[in-house]
């Protein structure tokens, strides 16, 4: 695809605001399409279809896609290079706004994207605490922000416990900035998140478990008995004591918990009734 060419046709040019690197190496589109191993049968929610490089390569395999776009003066592009298709239902809006269950009628879908790095965070919430999650992500990510989402205890991360809470994530490829117009600034990466049945803290107790997860991170520099009991403004020892009881040694930080670690402190809080 000569994006650049194609923007000139159209009279249009990337929008730094919207975060907009058009991934347009074919050989990185292809890694991404072994990746997501779409079948005849996928549903297929793409976020910022862009210029339509990879959604022409997801209608050719999978029944349906769902290609969602915020930026409207791409749409005309898109339905021009996605004219050989019929299974493909173009969206104009902020995937934020939108409900994927409203998008996709369908019992599963799956959601391949090369998305803007500003809303990363923000959209894997988005689709991850929804009514209906989908069966796998498999996002191309800055790099950094993969290895975070993947990272093990001792380096785990508010991101990285709100995603594995629900899936499991892997790195699987490495995408160089020259694959993309213009260059970003940063190399990326390709991660598949491989969505669990049921998530690993029991539904219930989501909500407290993501309470306890942002006070223990709201202040990394802390021991994890000093941060809960600054955010949650407990006195320090009801946060010590009940650290304690979950066998918790109140001098850790947040980084070190494994995720079954914070399911036990989960319990143990929503047990005393503390939350």
């Amino acid at each position: 695809m000569n994006a650049p060419a194609l923007l000139r046709r159209f009279g249009l040019h990337p929008d730094k605001r919207l975060g907009q690197n058009f991934l347009v190496d074919q050989s990185a589109l292809l890694k991404i399409m072994e990746i997501a191993a779409i079948s005849p049968e996928d549903a297929v929610l793409e976020v910022g279809p862009g210029l339509g490089g990879l959604t022409s390569l997801l209608a050719a395999e999978a029944r349906r896609v769902v290609a969602v776009e915020l930026d409207g003066r791409l749409i005309p592009i898109l339905k021009q290079v996605l004219s050989p298709f019929s299974n493909i239902q173009l969206v104009q809006g902020d995937i934020l706004a939108l409900n994927p269950l409203a998008l996709i009628d369908a019992p599963s879908y799956k959601v391949v994207a090369n998305i803007p790095y500003y809303i990363t965070s923000a959209l894997m919430r988005h689709l991850l605490e929804g009514d209906r999650r989908p069966t796998c992500l498999v996002l191309t990510v800055q790099r950094e922000v993969a290895e975070r989402i993947c990272a093990s205890p001792g380096e785990l991360s508010l991101l990285a416990l709100s995603v594995q809470v629900y899936g499991q994530p892997q790195v699987r490829a490495h995408i160089p900035a020259g694959a993309f117009y213009p260059p970003p600034k940063v190399d990326s990466a390709v991660i598949r998140v491989d969505i669990l049945p049921e998530p690993v803290i029991p539904t219930p107790l989501l909500s407290p478990f993501f309470r306890l997860a942002k006070a223990g991170f709201s202040q990394k520099r802390k021991t994890l008995g000093n941060a809960l009991a600054a955010s949650l403004a407990w006195p320090k020892n009801k946060a010590e004591g009940l650290l304690l009881a979950a066998g918790i040694d109140p001098r850790r930080r947040a980084e070190t918990l494994s995720l079954v670690e914070w399911g036990g402190l989960t319990h143990q809080f929503a047990g005393e009734k503390i939350l």
